[in-house]
C-alpha cells in the first residue's frame, strides 16, 4: 500500500507537470525514477502475448503483466492533478495573462537550455537538424491559427498528441496543446466537467498513447539524439506561441504588466533549475 501511494504522488507531480507547459511529464517521471517502468507497462500494453494470456492465464496474470497496479495508482496521482490545477490554471489565464505566460516562457526557456545541454560532442549536422526544428515549430507556431475549431474530431486529436509527450523528457503534453490552440479549453472542460469533451480528448489520449508508445520508444532507441535535437529545435522555435504579449487584445486592461511578466519569468526559470538540480543530485546519488 505505501508504494502504490508513493507512486501516485509521484503521478500527482507529473499531472502537475502535464497542466504547466514547460515542465514536461517524462522528465518528472525521470526524476522520481519511474521513467523506465511507465514505458515498460506501456510496451507491454501492445503486446499480442500479453493479451493472449488475459484469456489464457486469466486476469491476475494479465494484470500483473501489465504492471496494472502500477500504472493505476499513477493514473489516481495524474488525474486528482489535473483535476485540482487546472481551476487554477484557468483563473491566472482569465485574470492575469501576461504574467502567466511569462512564467511559462519561463519554464520552456530554461527546459530547452537543458535539453541543449543534455547534448554531447556537437557537430555541424546536428546544428543543421537544430536548426530544422527550429524552424519547424516558428512555421507551425506563426501559421496556426489562434482560434482552432471545437469539433469532437480535433479535440480527439489534441488527445492523441498531446499524451504522447508523456513518454518524451523535455517537452510537455500542455506545450502541445498550447501550440494547437486547445490548452484554455481543456483547462475550462476540467473545471466545468464537460463530459463529451473530456471523454472524446480521453479516448484520443488512450489511442494515441496506444499507437504511438512502441513507434516513440523504437525511434528513441535507433535515432535517439536526432530526435532530441529535433524537439529542442522544435520547442525552442516554438517560443513565439509563449510570448507573453502574443496576443495583446487578451490583456484585461491596458497596462504591459511588464515588472509583473519579467518577476513570473524569473520565478519559471528558477523552477525548472530547481527541478534540473533534484534531478542532477539523485543521479549522482544511484551513480
Amino acid at each position: 500500500m505505501s508504494t502504490n501511494i508513493i507512486v501516485a504522488v509521484k503521478g500527482f507531480f507529473m499531472g502537475a507537470a502535464n497542466v504547466i507547459p514547460g515542465v514536461s511529464g517524462g522528465t518528472i517521471a525521470l526524476i522520481t525514477g519511474i521513467y523506465s517502468e511507465i514505458v515498460e507497462a506501456l510496451n507491454s500494453l501492445m503486446g499480442v502475448s500479453v493479451w493472449k494470456s488475459l484469456f489464457k492465464d486469466g486476469l491476475k496474470s494479465f494484470w500483473k503483466s501489465i504492471h496494472g497496479t502500477f500504472l493505476l495508482s499513477l493514473f489516481v496521482g495524474v488525474a486528482l492533478s489535473i483535476i485540482s490545477l487546472a481551476k487554477l490554471a484557468e483563473y491566472c489565464l482569465n485574470f492575469h495573462p501576461v504574467q502567466t505566460w511569462a512564467f511559462f516562457f519561463g519554464l520552456i526557456l530554461v527546459s530547452s537550455f537543458y535539453m541543449l545541454k543534455g547534448i554531447d560532442h556537437w557537430r555541424f549536422k546536428d546544428v543543421v537538424i537544430t536548426i530544422v526544428g527550429c524552424i519547424l515549430g516558428l512555421v507551425i507556431c506563426t501559421l496556426s491559427p489562434t482560434r482552432t475549431p471545437d469539433a469532437l474530431w480535433f479535440i480527439f486529436i489534441c488527445g492523441a498528441l498531446a499524451i504522447c509527450t508523456m513518454i518524451l523528457p523535455g517537452i510537455s503534453g500542455s506545450f502541445i496543446l498550447v501550440i494547437l490552440g486547445k490548452y484554455d479549453y481543456i483547462m475550462s472542460a476540467i473545471n466545468n466537467l464537460d463530459i463529451v469533451p473530456l471523454a472524446v480528448f480521453a479516448a484520443g489520449c488512450l489511442v494515441g498513447i496506444l499507437a504511438f508508445a512502441k513507434f516513440l520508444h523504437w525511434l528513441l532507441q535507433r535515432c535517439e539524439r536526432e530526435t532530441m535535437l529535433i524537439l529542442v529545435g522544435f520547442v525552442i522555435g516554438s517560443l513565439v506561441k509563449i510570448w507573453p504579449w502574443n496576443d495583446v487584445s487578451s490583456i484585461p486592461d491596458s497596462g504591459l504588466h511588464i515588472p509583473g511578466a519579467i518577476i513570473w519569468c524569473i520565478i519559471g526559470c528558477a523552477l525548472i533549475f530547481g527541478i534540473e538540480l533534484v534531478g542532477k543530485k539523485k543521479k549522482d546519488k544511484v551513480q
